[in-house]
């Protein structure tokens, strides 16, 4: 397919990189999406459906999966970038010499470099051969089978340059979905990043059997932590107050959809690790998340009593039970905004 003035790359096959390309196709964009398995592009192209990842929806012939990157990204003015935080790295530098220089790249993975404390935006400009026009970030409160099927869904898109943003924005919104500009590009990826893990623990608190008095406070208090470390980072208070702070985690902490949460759930009802990730398909970004998180509060002196819980768990150190206990016998403080 040749680029045209109304085509957006899609790379990334999976739920959310599935769920955008059929938003972007009903706002009447040509849209080729990279796969990266052959295999699941055979299956979209004969049977129009992503039955891996997002079954039941039908991929319109305006959707053109392919697994070369080049031919994807070759030429296209507008890109989004949905692939796991883990292979964004080796991916970027794939990616290096056939994006553009004109093209705007918006970032919708949800992840922390686990062996750097990068955002992914950080990996993108240290990766490519030369920046981006633009460089944005996609974050707030959407599943993707929900955006699929057209369910009204607001968004939010971090992008240091306002007048950039407003064009990326008026690009990608149409019909349900509608997305707002931030220009603290920081913010925006750090809250959408570590919300995943505070929907770990809001998981073991479910698995465990708690009701909401106990999920409330864990929800309120890991939103204290995600601001106090995103800002000590650099992003602005008022970031994690809005949809990729605390709209993504009230979502991803209490929806059914939520792949963070399940595992939670499956780790408070005493499943081992190994176990619950032998049985997915999707990547839970709230797993390597922790680690990351947690490499980033060492840098900066900041406390994550939460963060540091989860991965005393995911470690196999402590049991669930006594993840939460711990919590709850931490020394008596004041309530302040985000210290």
């Amino acid at each position: 397919m040749r680029a045209s003035s109304r085509a957006a790359a899609v790379i990334g096959g999976g739920s959310w990189g599935t769920a955008l390309a059929l938003h972007l196709a009903q706002g009447g964009y040509e849209v080729p999406i990279w796969v990266h398995d052959p295999e699941r592009v055979r299956e979209m192209l004969s049977v129009r459906e992503n039955r891996t990842y997002l079954p039941g929806f039908e991929l319109p012939e305006t959707i053109h999966p392919s697994s070369d990157l080049s031919q994807v990204l070759r030429g296209q003015n507008l890109v989004i970038w949905v692939v796991p935080a883990r292979f964004c790295r080796d991916l970027f530098r794939r990616a290096a010499e056939s994006l553009d220089s004109s093209a705007r790249l918006v970032i919708a993975t949800k992840g922390i470099e686990p062996e750097t404390g990068k955002r992914m935006s950080e990996v993108a400009l240290e990766c490519l051969s030369r920046p981006p026009r633009a460089l944005a970030a996609l974050a707030g409160p959407g599943f993707a089978r929900e955006v699929a099927r057209g369910d009204p869904t607001a968004g939010v898109l971090g992008c240091a340059d306002p007048l950039e943003g407003e064009q990326i924005q008026e690009a990608l919104t149409h019909g349900a979905y509608r997305f707002y500009t931030n220009r603290d590009l920081v913010g925006v990826e750090l809250g959408a990043a570590l919300k995943n893990v505070i929907a770990l623990a809001a998981g073991v608190v479910e698995g465990l059997g708690y009701g909401s008095n106990t999920s409330a406070a864990l929800i309120t208090r890991g939103l204290t932590e995600i601001t106090r470390l995103g800002v000590a980072c650099g992003g602005s208070p008022s970031t994690f107050a809005g949809l990729a702070g605390m709209g993504d985690l009230v979502l991803t902490c209490t929806g059914s959809l939520s792949r963070n949460r399940s595992v939670g759930v499956q780790l408070g009802q005493g499943k081992a690790l190994t176990e619950i990730l032998a049985g997915m398909k999707m990547v839970a970004e709230g797993i390597p998340t922790t680690s990351a998180a947690l490499f980033l509060a060492r840098r900066h002196s900041v406390d994550l009593p939460i963060t540091s819980g989860v991965e005393a768990l995911l470690s196999g150190k402590i049991s669930a039970r006594e993840a939460l206990s711990s919590l709850m016998k931490r020394p008596l403080k004041g309530e302040d905004a985000w210290e």
